[in-house]
């Protein structure tokens, strides 16, 4: 099949498009608004339905609506429009209703800046909003992905009645790469939703709700919450790797970075560093199993985590490398974006300092 020359968030458009989606509810903001711009012209095409709402609060309103009346619905924002969804994301997931959210990620905290960032990593992973519940979170980082895994985000939806989340940074939005579209789905094959507030007579009453106020009620309702996220856990772990088998020193990073981390593996092996690379392609459920592997490994001296932020994701490599090596973190903030050069310099000085401790 042919490819075409997209943005990451065009490519995200025709994902869910591709894959069913027929209700979008969205709010502008940069560095995402090529996708309302774009699903406002696209979905009356294919017979959906594109509102530009009054605020974030009101978009994640109407998937609460659109979703848990069987239609595949989706948002997207950016950093913190999102903040403004999480009340509405923890309604949607106590009702167990499938919907995909998009965040393209700017620097932060507050308004901060429109360039990219990785900073709302906890917020997508830990919850974000209020309750306990959990999202399925998904990686990208090419407009490949952004395409391949927008269509999946909402067969997962489906599959776990989760809200799923697609995570990338402003740099994935925005870059422009050759996309192969995927085949446009027959809504025909999509199977019906028993549990869909439909309004059709002749079937039984159903009621979709996140207010369970009988503490006998919640508890049971919370309980099978978790017992679906731990089956998401045991069949939706997905990462990539390479080099890792002869490695001492391993790269892991999501996103952008990733594709950085890559190149300065390639770098540091023509210098005859022996370097290794790790990507979490779900950001939850995390991949703890492949970083633990790969740390068992004897030739494997240390863990460098490469971020645009503080440091958010290395606590989740920490815990999956579980004290078996030693875990070095280096980050850019505030819209910055590291660069081969820097990430080489710090993985040699990373093992340099462990050989030393040795």
């Amino acid at each position: 099949m042919a490819k075409i020359l997209l943005h990451g968030t065009e490519a995200i458009c025709e994902g869910a498009i591709r894959n069913g989606c027929r209700a979008f509810f969205g709010y502008p903001i940069t560095p995402q608004n090529e996708v309302p711009e774009y699903m406002s012209v696209k979905m009356p095409q294919v017979g959906g339905v594109f509102v530009q709402a009054e605020s974030e609060v009101a978009a994640i309103n109407m998937v609460y609506g659109a979703a848990g009346a069987g239609i595949r619905a989706m948002t997207s924002s950016s950093s913190p429009g999102v903040s403004l969804k999480q009340e509405g994301i923890s309604y949607i997931a106590c009702a167990r209703i499938p919907c995909v959210i998009v965040n393209i990620m700017r620097a932060g905290p507050g308004l901060g800046g429109i360039l990219p960032a990785q900073g709302d990593y906890f917020q997508a992973t830990k919850g974000g909003g209020h309750g306990d519940y959990r999202l399925i979170v998904l990686s990208p980082s090419s407009a490949q992905e952004a395409c391949d895994f927008t269509y999946r985000a909402f067969d997962l939806a489906d599959r776990y009645r989760v809200p799923v989340m697609l995570l990338a940074d402003g740099m994935i939005g925005q870059l422009m790469e050759p996309v192969e579209l995927p085949p446009m789905r027959d809504l025909r094959d999509i199977p019906e939703k028993d549990w869909a507030t439909s309004g059709h007579y002749g079937k039984d009453r159903r009621v979709l709700n996140s207010l369970l106020i009988d503490p006998e009620v919640l508890e049971p309702h919370v309980n099978a919450l978790k017992r679906t996220y731990d089956e998401i856990a045991a069949n939706e772990c997905v990462a990539e790797s390479m080099l890792t088998e002869d490695a001492e020193i391993v790269l892991t990073a999501y996103g952008t970075v990733a594709r950085i981390c890559k190149s300065a593996v390639q770098a540091l092996r023509k210098q005859g560093v022996k370097a290794g690379w790790v990507r979490p392609v779900t950001l939850f459920p995390f991949p703890a199993e492949t970083y633990a592997k790969v740390a068992a490994q004897k030739s494997v001296k240390v863990f460098l985590d490469v971020e645009l932020s503080l440091g958010q994701m290395v606590e989740d490599v920490r815990l999956s490398v579980n004290g078996r090596k030693p875990v070095r973190f280096y980050g850019r903030t505030g819209g910055n974006i590291t660069d081969e050069r820097e990430i080489v310099q710090e993985a040699l000085q990373a093992l340099a300092s462990v050989k030393e401790e040795q």
